[in-house]
């Protein structure tokens, strides 16, 4: 019985190699991305998770300006305060003198007054609030003064500058014969005006 003898295989060193799988190459996009161009035009960008540098010596972040400085010329705002105290007082006298009545808004305004110019322009000094009640106190007293001579000018033969000048004790005698209750009020009212008045104006 014969056998049939398969065909000689080439040995493997024959066999042709497969070839190894190339790798396709991808098309190239010839515009950049926005990162390449970030990075291309900021050759310096901090990375991720970095640190910033120290701010350089001088030149703090965040440095504040330099605070105003706080006005205190206690002269000047005593000056000021006495020549409101006279102008305001004048004003006020001559209000009693036309109407005959104290008026209390007349009192407020003497004490705003002089407070306000002891304040803006002499500033934070503790001695300007009590100064400028003291002043206030002295511009209502002369206030009223002014209008009982106005007052009494209308009624006797005498001027005005005659009962100021020349006659002040009868003046003063007349001032206690009319003050009341609402006077001293008054006083009271233009003193404390003044004293919070010359502190919020030197803020």
């Amino acid at each position: 019985m014969t056998q049939s003898v398969p065909p000689a295989q080439p040995p493997a060193a024959q066999q042709p190699a497969e070839q190894p799988l190339q790798p396709q190459s991808q098309p190239v996009d010839a515009t950049p991305s926005s990162a390449q161009q970030s990075a291309e035009g900021a050759p310096y960008a901090p990375q991720p998770g970095a640190v910033p540098p120290p701010p350089a010596p001088g030149a703090p972040y965040g440095a504040a300006p330099a605070p105003a400085p706080v006005r205190n010329n206690l002269g000047l705002g005593l000056v000021a305060a006495f020549v409101a105290a006279v102008v305001a007082g004048g004003v006020y006298g001559a209000i009693i003198g036309l109407t005959k009545h104290e008026i209390g808004w007349a009192a407020v305004g003497v004490g705003f007054l002089v407070g306000l110019a002891a304040g803006r322009l002499g500033g934070r000094n503790p001695v300007l609030p009590v100064a400028s009640a003291v002043l206030s106190l002295g511009s209502v007293y002369v206030g009223q003064l002014v209008g009982e001579a106005m007052i009494g000018a209308k009624e006797t033969p005498l001027s005005f500058s005659e009962l100021f000048f020349q006659h002040f004790d009868v003046l003063q005698e007349a001032w206690k014969a009319d003050a009341d209750p609402l006077t001293f009020v008054f006083f009271a009212i233009a003193a404390y005006v003044a004293f919070t008045g010359a502190r919020k104006a030197a803020l």
